[in-house]
C-alpha cells in the first residue's frame, strides 16, 4: 500500500511538472497563425530599385504606393501598366540616385533620399512621406515633386525620420525620428549601442508647428493611430516592444508599455479589428539553419495581446503589412524588388 501511494505520488508530481514545462506551448497554440509562403509579386522596374519599405493607398483604393531606394515614390497601376512615378524629393535626378557597383545606395540615399513611411490624408488627397534623410514630406493629389515640411526640430535637424501616420478626422499627422546620433544608413548602429535619442512628434498641417510629444526614445520606428484617436501605438524596434503614448483623456501626454514583441518590430499598421499589425524584420532568436520558416508578423489585439502570427520563408524580411478588405495584405520590404501580396485562404 505504501509503495503504491509512492508511485502515486510520484507519478502525480511528474505529471505536474509536464503540464508546466508545455503550458508556454499550449498556450501559444491557441494564437491563430497563417503561412504567407504563396504570394502574388509586384516586380519592381528591373534593375535599377529595390526595398519597397511601405505601402499605402489613396482614398480611392488605388495603389498601393511604395517608396523605393532611389529616393522616389512609385504607383502600382495593374498588370499592364505596372510602377509609375508618383512623386520624389526636390533635387532629384534619375542618373544621380540610381545605385550602381561604383555608387552604392548609402552614397546616394544622402543625396536622393529614402522614403520610408507612406501615409494618405483621405479628405485631402495629400501624400506624407517620412523621409529617411529629407524629412517630412508632402505632396498633393497627382504627385510631382514633394515639399518638405519639417527636417529639423527646435534647432535639431532630424536625422533618421522613419514612421508616420494621420488622424484621419483632425489631419494632425504624427512621425518618428529614431536616432538623433545615427543616419539610416547606420541603423545596425542604432540597435548595438541601444541609442535612445529617438522622439516621437506631432506636425500640424493649419500651423505648420511640430510638437514634441515624447523624446529619449529607443529606436522609434513605426506609428499608428488608434481606432478612437485616443492614443498612438509605436514600435520600439531594438527592445522588441509597442509603446503606446496617450494624446487624449486623462493620461494625455504619457506613454506606458504596450506589447512585449518576438521579434524586431517596423512599421505598425491598423488590422480592420481595432488592432495592429505590426511587421518583424527578424525573431529575436532567430537562427540560420532549420526550417525555412520564420515569423514574418504579428497581429496585437486593442489591449497588446498577440491574438495572430505571420508565417513564411526566412529570405523575406518584411517592413509593414497593410491589410485590405477585400482579404488581401501587402507586405513591404527594405530588401526586395517586390511588393507581396498574400491571400488568407
Amino acid at each position: 500500500m505504501g509503495c503504491s501511494m509512492s508511485r502515486l505520488v510520484k507519478a502525480t508530481i511528474a505529471l505536474v511538472i509536464l503540464v508546466l514545462l508545455f503550458m508556454p506551448a499550449a498556450m501559444a497554440s491557441t494564437v491563430a497563425s497563417f503561412d504567407a509562403t504563396h504570394s502574388q509579386h509586384l516586380p519592381l522596374p528591373r534593375g535599377t530599385v529595390r526595398g519597397p519599405e511601405s505601402v499605402a493607398f489613396d482614398g480611392q483604393g488605388h495603389g498601393p504606393y511604395s517608396g523605393v531606394s532611389d529616393g522616389r515614390v512609385l504607383k502600382w497601376n495593374g498588370d499592364k501598366l505596372g510602377w509609375t512615378t508618383y512623386t520624389h524629393a526636390p533635387g532629384y535626378d534619375s542618373k544621380l540616385c540610381t545605385a550602381s557597383r561604383l555608387r552604392p545606395e548609402t552614397a546616394t540615399e544622402s543625396r536622393c533620399g529614402r522614403p520610408l513611411g507612406l501615409r494618405f490624408h483621405q479628405k485631402t488627397g495629400d501624400l506624407y512621406i517620412a523621409d529617411a534623410y529629407k524629412g517630412l514630406m508632402r505632396v498633393g493629389p497627382g504627385g510631382g515633386e514633394a515639399t518638405v515640411l519639417v527636417n529639423e526640430v527646435n534647432g535639431v535637424p532630424l536625422r533618421f525620420t522613419n514612421g508616420v501616420d494621420v488622424d484621419q478626422i483632425t489631419g494632425q499627422v504624427y512621425f518618428t525620428d529614431s536616432s538623433m546620433n545615427y543616419p539610416r544608413s547606420q541603423h545596425e548602429m542604432v540597435t548595438k549601442t541601444g541609442d535612445s535619442t529617438g522622439r516621437l512628434m506631432r506636425y500640424d498641417p493649419r500651423t505648420s508647428d511640430v510638437t514634441v510629444l515624447q523624446a529619449g526614445l529607443t529606436y522609434p520606428n513605426g506609428v499608428a493611430v488608434s481606432t478612437d484617436r485616443s492614443h498612438l501605438v509605436v514600435a520600439s524596434t531594438g527592445p522588441c516592444k509597442l509603446l503606446r503614448h496617450w494624446i487624449k483623456g486623462p493620461k494625455a501626454g504619457t506613454h506606458e508599455p504596450f506589447a512585449d514583441l518576438p521579434g524586431y518590430p517596423d512599421n505598425v499598421r491598423p488590422d480592420r479589428r481595432g488592432g495592429y499589425w505590426v511587421a518583424l524584420h527578424r525573431e529575436k532568436n532567430e537562427l540560420p539553419f532549420g526550417r525555412d520558416s520564420h515569423l514574418l508578423a504579428v497581429r496585437v489585439s486593442a489591449n497588446g495581446k498577440i491574438v495572430e502570427e505571420m508565417t513564411g520563408p526566412k529570405s523575406v524580411r518584411p517592413t509593414e503589412i497593410m491589410e485590405r478588405a477585400n482579404g488581401k495584405f501587402y507586405m513591404g520590404s527594405v530588401e526586395l524588388p517586390y511588393v507581396s501580396v498574400v491571400t488568407r485562404k
